[in-house]
């Protein structure tokens, strides 16, 4: 078996594990998606799997949450995303097994992209997909109450906690200027493309979906387009894709440079 970098699978964890897969033949570390999590791709008697495991607290309480909205999902066939396929809690780690899907992750896909084209195309297909997941109407996920007041909430105990980027001054800017409320939808809660994978040219999949509820929109929007911002040709292929609104400058900066510094 190959061993991970990161994080060694011991005996104990692969005998739970082993329940649902099957004999266990690998688990290869997969560094690319490794930012709050050690991820590996299990191959086994039957099938392939990815695994999770987080360790610092807060990391550990996403991938609950990711865990739980996976399992609420696991019946419904309007968002692509991974199937849930088992959760495991243990002293100071916490697991999440889910069925293995090809591809690659949409900030891969554009930097391995041949020509100016073609990331094109890979941001229209990334608008096109936000837009489905915008427009679903599902009773699988649910949120009651004002979402960005929830998330101002979160950035204060994390910033309490000394788990984020941003201070003080930014969180009470962010309480006081608050935007305007519009209709709240299906939204994926950290969209960015490192969290959305491309198979056959075409962006098909979200992953990292701890953050998947009913909020605002415009989130998923400001950090879809975070990184392509410089570009203008990518920025306007991808709301060709997406078609439902464009964020003012101000609504952008609220989220990329306001929020998401908490998170």
């Amino acid at each position: 078996m190959t061993r991970g970098l990161k994080f060694n699978l011991d005996k104990e964890l692969l005998d739970k594990l082993e329940v649902i897969t099957g004999s266990i033949h690998r688990a290869d570390m997969i560094d690319e998606q490794g930012w709050t999590s050690a991820v590996h791709k299990i191959s086994a008697a039957n099938g392939n799997y990815i695994l999770k495991s987080s360790f610092k607290e807060k990391y550990r309480e996403w991938l609950k949450t990711e865990a739980e909205v996976l399992k609420k999902l696991k019946s419904q066939q309007e968002i692509p995303v991974p199937e849930y396929m088992h959760y495991i809690e243990e002293t100071g780690r916490n697991h999440l097994l889910m069925s293995y899907e090809e591809g690659v992750t949409l900030t891969k896909a554009l930097r391995e992209a041949a020509s100016q084209d073609e990331k094109k195309q890979l941001m229209k297909s990334f608008g096109q997909l936000l837009c489905r997941l915008h427009e679903t109407e599902t009773a699988h996920l649910e949120h009651t109450g004002d979402w960005l007041e929830d998330q101002l909430k979160r950035a204060d105990r994390y910033l309490k906690a000394g788990e984020c980027d941003g201070d003080r001054e930014l969180l009470e800017k962010l309480k006081a200027n608050r935007l305007a409320e519009v209709k709240q939808t299906v939204i994926h809660g950290d969209c960015t493309t490192d969290n959305v994978m491309v198979r056959d040219g075409e962006v098909r999949l979200f992953i990292d979906v701890a953050g998947m509820t009913v909020g605002d929109p415009r989130y998923d929007v400001a950090l879809a387009i975070r990184k392509v911002m410089a570009d203008s040709e990518l920025t306007e292929a991808f709301y060709e894709g997406y078609g439902l609104f464009r964020l003012s400058s101000r609504e952008f900066n609220y989220f990329e440079n306001g929020l998401y510094e908490f998170f």
